[in-house]
C-alpha cells in the first residue's frame, strides 16, 4: 500500500470475499453500502463457489507445508481467487466496483505466538482483477497484541444493531454483543470444523440437518472431556484455530474409537452446551444466527432446548453471506481510514483501521 488517499464518500459498491475453516467454499457477495447518519446495506447478488476435492485437500493440509510449498500455495490460491472473482463479476454483470475486499483463507492462527496467515492476499490479486483490493485484515491486529479475531463484530455493531447478539455457526461458533459502551466478541467452541471432519469418512461433505448426529448415542465420558478443555476456562478476548483442534480435540475424540454417528452426537451436544452457557451467562435473547450450522436442525434444536431460547430463522442471504458481506464492510471502513478492529473485541492495544490496500499495477 503506497500513497493511499482515503476515500471520503458515503456510498460504496463492494465485492466481499470469504473462505472459512470448514472449507465450504468461497463466498462472494456484491453489496451496496450507504452512510446517512448510520450505515445500511443491500446485497445485490451473491454466490458460493464450492472447492474441488483437489483444493479441499490442498487447503486442509496447508498447515503442514514447508515455507517454499506454502509460498507456492499462496500464489496458486491468489490466482484461484482472482479467477473466481472475475467470473462472478462477469456472470453477475457487475458494472461498478469500488473495491474487492477479501479475507483470504486461514492457514495459521496462533495469536499468542504473534502468528496469523491468510493466503490469497497477495498484491497480485489487484493486478489480476484490475480492481482496488482491500485484504489481509488480521495481521495488523495480531501485531498490536490482539487476537486478530473475531473481526466481524464491527459489522454486527454498525449493520445489525437491532439484535441483542450475533451468533455465527461456522467452522467455529463465535458470538458478538454490546456490553455497556463496548462491543464484546469471542470464539465459543468448534462446530463444523469437527463435524465435517468426521462425517467425511462416510463419503459425504456434511451431516444434512444433523440427521446422522441425531441417530448416534451420546458418549458422556467424551462429552465431559471436551467440556473440560482449558480453552473454556479462559476469559475473552479469545479465539480458536485449526491447530488447537488438531492438538487438543481430535486426539480426545479418537481415543474413544466411537462410531461416526456417536461422535457427531457428542460433538453436537458439546457445542450446544458451550453456546448455551454463553447465551445464558450474558443474558442474550434476541439474536441473529448465521453460518452453515444454522442448517443443522439438530444442533439448532439442542441449542434452543439447552438455552431456553427461541432461535428464529434469519433471511437466507444473511445466513449464507453475512461474513462475506461484513468483510466487504471492513474494507469500506479501511478505505475511509475508520476503525474496523475493536480493542474490546480482540484485545489489541487500541482500536485501529486494519487491512492492506492494493491497486492494479499500471
Amino acid at each position: 500500500m503506497s500513497n493511499t488517499k482515503f476515500i471520503d464518500q458515503t456510498q460504496f459498491h463492494i465485492i466481499g470475499v470469504m473462505s472459512g475453516t470448514s472449507l465450504d467454499g468461497i463466498d462472494l457477495c456484491y453489496a451496496h453500502f450507504v452512510f446517512d447518519d448510520s450505515w445500511t446495506f443491500q446485497i445485490i447478488s451473491s454466490k458460493t463457489v464450492d472447492y474441488s476435492k483437489h483444493w479441499q485437500d490442498r487447503l486442509r493440509t496447508a498447515i503442514d507445508l514447508n515455507p517454499i510449498d506454502l509460498e507456492n500455495l499462496n500464489s496458486d490460491y491468489t490466482l484461484l481467487l482472482s479467477k473466481e472473482i472475475a467470473a462472478f463479476i462477469h456472470t453477475k454483470q457487475v458494472d461498478k466496483v469500488d473495491a474487492v475486499c477479501s479475507h483470504g483463507h486461514t492457514v495459521f492462527h496462533q495469536p499468542d505466538k504473534g502468528v496469523t496467515l491468510q493466503i490469497g492476499n497477495l498484491p497480485a490479486l489487484a493486478t489480476y482483477l484490475n480492481q482496488t483490493v482491500v485484504c489481509d485484515f488480521r495481521t495488523q491486529d495480531v501485531a498490536l497484541g490482539g487476537q486478530g479475531a473475531p473481526l466481524v463484530p464491527i459489522g454486527d455493531a454498525l449493520l445489525f444493531s437491532d439484535y441483542d447478539f450475533c451468533l455465527n455457526l461456522g467452522g467455529f461458533a463465535n458470538v458478538s454483543f454490546q456490553q455497556q459502551a463496548n462491543r464484546i466478541a469471542f470464539d465459543i467452541c468448534p462446530v463444523n470444523i469437527i463435524l465435517n471432519h468426521y462425517v467425511k469418512s462416510l463419503g459425504i461433505p456434511y451431516d444434512d440437518g444433523g440427521k446422522i448426529a441425531s441417530s448416534g448415542a451420546l458418549c458422556l465420558p467424551l462429552l465431559e472431556a471436551l467440556n473440560q478443555l482449558e480453552f473454556y476456562k479462559l476469559q475473552p478476548p479469545k479465539s480458536l484455530g485449526l491447530e488447537w483442534v488438531q492438538t487438543d480435540v481430535f486426539p480426545q475424540i479418537d481415543a474413544y474409537a466411537l462410531e461416526v454417528n456417536s461422535i457427531l452426537r457428542t460433538v453436537v451436544e458439546h457445542s450446544a452446551l458451550q453456546i448455551s452457557k454463553v447465551l445464558n451467562f450474558y443474558h442474550l435473547e434476541n439474536g441473529l444466527i448465521t453460518g452453515g450450522g444454522v442448517f443443522n436442525s439438530f444442533l439448532m434444536q439442542r441449542i434452543s432446548e439447552l438455552s431456553g431460547l427461541d432461535l428464529p430463522q434469519a433471511d437466507a442471504s444473511i445466513i449464507d453471506y453475512k461474513e462475506a458481506l461484513v468483510f466487504g464492510f471492513l474494507g469500506v471502513l479501511r478505505l475511509k481510514n475508520q476503525p474496523n478492529c475493536l480493542q474490546s473485541v480482540t484485545g489489541a492495544s487500541h482500536d485501529h483501521s486494519s487491512g492492506y490496500i492494493y491497486f492494479p499495477e499500471k
